[in-house]
């Protein structure tokens, strides 16, 4: 990897952390229009990272454009088995693989680049008293969860399960952006989410950690849908030393 690209991806990931997490489920694109465009499907929660360590490969490859597109896994797996063009999707857990089409589900296309587990968020005055997962079954508290088909809300619900508590969720949200958002914009009390968007919203939100053994750990699968040598490349970045930092900054576990 070039000295240029780690100079860049540096100052990409400081910027990133600051500037918080202002993008919401979509289609995100960086850099300009070249002769060669790699497509990247990726769970919501990635957003910081993967937006960052795009436009340090697209600096290092001129000609080449990363185009992003951001939502709920489960979501981006079925667009994936309906013939979606992609060249690389980054999931959220691992259950969803199954839904990817048989020869996107050979263990010899994937690598683990990352690893999330959740936390409780609320507004930073905290208006329902949030300490603890129990706290969340309060009827005047107002929780939202990702729906139960996301990876991030079936989660949720394995969690608030083991330790027996019965959430007062008053809706659930289309991927854990929309989750998080509704924290942001203080529409909801309270919200689980993972780790990593508590620390990419930064003060705009207050973070509740979850008790180990009440909390689960997600696994991120890199799957490669194509064999261009783009697509090997940006694989190989986010595994890499600088991709490693690139998600470490924005929260996230590396393998």
């Amino acid at each position: 990897m070039s000295s240029a690209l780690a100079r860049l991806t540096a100052s990409l990931i400081t910027a990133s952390v600051l500037g918080g997490c202002a993008s919401t489920a979509g289609s995100v694109s960086s850099g300009d229009t070249g002769d060669r465009t790699l497509t990247v499907l990726a769970a919501s929660s990635l957003t910081e990272p993967l937006t960052t360590l795009a436009r340090a490969y697209e600096a290092d490859h001129p000609g080449t454009r990363v185009r992003l597109s951001f939502g709920s896994s489960t979501k981006l797996a079925q667009q994936v088995a309906q013939g979606a063009p992609a060249d690389l999707v980054v999931l959220a857990g691992t259950t969803v693989i199954e839904q990817l089409p048989e020869a996107a589900r050979d263990p010899a296309r994937r690598t683990i680049v990352a690893r999330n587990v959740l936390e409780i968020v609320t507004p930073p005055t905290d208006p329902a008293g949030v300490s603890s997962l129990a706290d969340l079954a309060q009827p005047d508290a107002d929780v939202v969860l990702c729906v139960e088909t996301a990876p991030c809300g079936s989660a949720a619900d394995e969690v608030l399960e083991r330790a027996g508590v019965t959430a007062n969720v008053v809706s659930r949200e289309v991927d854990v952006r929309s989750t998080l958002a509704k924290i942001v914009l203080g529409e909801a009390d309270a919200a689980i989410v993972y780790h990593s968007d508590v620390v990419t919203a930064g003060d705009r939100v207050r973070g509740v950690p979850i008790p180990a053994d009440e909390n689960t750990t997600l696994d991120y699968p890199l799957v490669r849908l194509t064999d261009r040598a783009d697509t090997t490349g940006f694989a190989e970045l986010v595994a890499s030393d600088v991709g490693r930092q690139a998600l470490t900054d924005a929260g996230f576990l590396t393998p």
